[in-house]
């Protein structure tokens, strides 16, 4: 790899090869001998190729890498049988959870075209997901738990840019995602990795404070908002780095901003809108208003989208129910940015924001030693999908409500109070 600029190429080679080290040092922090199991679309190979080298010189067993293609997957779409969409590659799936179980870390790059898929049948699409989530339980479960080290970054593939900036021509689209990536990830700079230090230091302040004030509930409000979400019995926050049931430290995300934790999914009460779109298999879902009752959505609409945030609602039981509610403040980095990335591994970390379905493990206390009917007694959701909505702005104010009734301010105006 040479320090000089390709100009070939609007995507910073140096950049590239930082976020690569990062992934393996920081966001993975992976173990010699440990194995490393990669998933990726094609277009992302000259990041797969760094992540190799990286995760290699690191002392990796081995490096399986597992490729996606945009036009492999609008093919099943246009060329399909009918009865394929109800089905999922159980298989490999099964094979990832046997990996994990064996100690094998987990990559995950993303990079598809966000709307890919919004010209294709919305009842296929539908089905596809639901069968995919079925099949994909054995290894989501492994990832969700944290029994192993695992982390999720991000490559500015053409149809991702164009997306993003769309009156650009596409070389400059993709200069300027891979500049947003890079910038999100704190690898614009050459001390990465040290910097990715300080942010986690931060945020281990934050949830620390959070765990020594053991709140009840934290109430929400702002323009179209009045919320109340009790928290999970035993709950306890995380955010930044944290420690895998393997005795290993990895940052899931790469960005990240938020601190996190499980809400009780039965105390959930009051009306909530989004403050930023929702990107999800190729429909854009805006303005989404919802109202829970004990918990669970009762009545729900968006002014675009609405019909397939119905279908997900529709999932299962837990679908209605929440699974994860993070603080992110409206300056976090990539609030600031002004872009919407029509992806949630950013997207999510521009506000303060809450997530429908499936709970982590993680976030109670000895959660590694709770069993699933433990954390569902303690309010912990079950369910198929995980999927995170914006509902944090620079007008939204969070107290924190005590066992004995009283508040504590927790955001004023969407920034930390304290």
């Amino acid at each position: 790899m040479t320090d000089q600029r390709n100009t070939s190429t609007p995507i910073d080679p140096a950049k590239l090869d930082r976020l690569a080290e990062v992934a393996v040092k920081v966001g993975l922090g992976l173990r010699p001998g440990q194995d490393l199991l990669l998933t990726a679309p094609a277009i992302a190979l000259p990041l797969v190729r760094r992540i190799a080298v990286h995760a290699y010189k690191a002392g990796a067993g081995l490096v399986t890498p597992i490729l996606s293609d945009e036009e492999m997957t609008l093919a099943r779409y246009r060329h399909g049988h009918d009865s394929s969409f109800d089905r999922a590659a159980s298989w490999l799936y099964e094979g990832m959870a046997k990996a994990f179980s064996d100690n094998t870390a987990r990559l995950a790059i993303v990079g598809d075209n966000p709307m890919l898929l919004s010209g294709e049948d919305p009842s296929k699409v539908a089905r596809a997901s639901k069968a995919n989530s079925m099949a994909y339980q054995p290894a989501l479960e492994k990832i969700v738990n944290f029994d192993t080290n695992w982390n999720i970054i991000a490559y500015p593939s053409p149809s991702w840019a164009k997306q993003v900036f769309p009156n650009d021509p596409e070389d400059i689209a993709i200069g300027k995602l891979a500049d947003a990536i890079f910038a999100a990830s704190r690898v614009d700079r050459e001390d990465a990795i040290s910097n990715w230090e300080s942010h986690n230091a931060v945020l281990r302040e934050r949830t620390n404070w959070l765990n020594g004030q053991r709140f009840r509930a934290l109430q929400y409000s702002g323009p179209g908002t009045d919320l109340t979400i009790g928290l999970a019995d035993g709950h306890e926050w995380e955010g930044g780095a944290s420690l895998s049931k393997n005795g290993i430290s990895c940052n899931a995300n790469i960005p990240t901003e938020e601190v996190f934790t499980t809400p009780h999914c039965r105390r959930v009460y009051g009306h909530v809108v989004s403050s930023k779109p929702l990107s999800y298999q190729g429909t854009l879902i805006d303005n989404i208003a919802v109202r829970f009752e004990d918990g669970k959505i009762v009545d729900a609409k968006a002014s675009r989208g609405a019909e397939v945030l119905n279908k997900v609602l529709d999932t299962d039981e837990g679908a209605r129910r929440l699974g994860e509610v993070a603080l992110v403040p409206h300056s976090s980095p990539i609030s600031q940015s002004g872009l919407l990335f029509y992806n949630t591994l950013f997207d999510e970390n521009a506000a303060s924001h809450i997530a429908l379905g499936q709970c982590y493990s993680k976030c109670f206390v000895n959660g590694a030693q709770l069993t699933p009917q433990q954390i569902a007694a303690q309010g912990g959701n079950q369910s198929l999908i995980h999927i995170d909505w914006m509902i944090g702005s620079a007008e939204t104010d969070i107290d924190g409500i005590l066992a004995d009734g009283s508040k504590v301010p927790v955001f004023r105006k969407g920034e930390w109070a304290k």
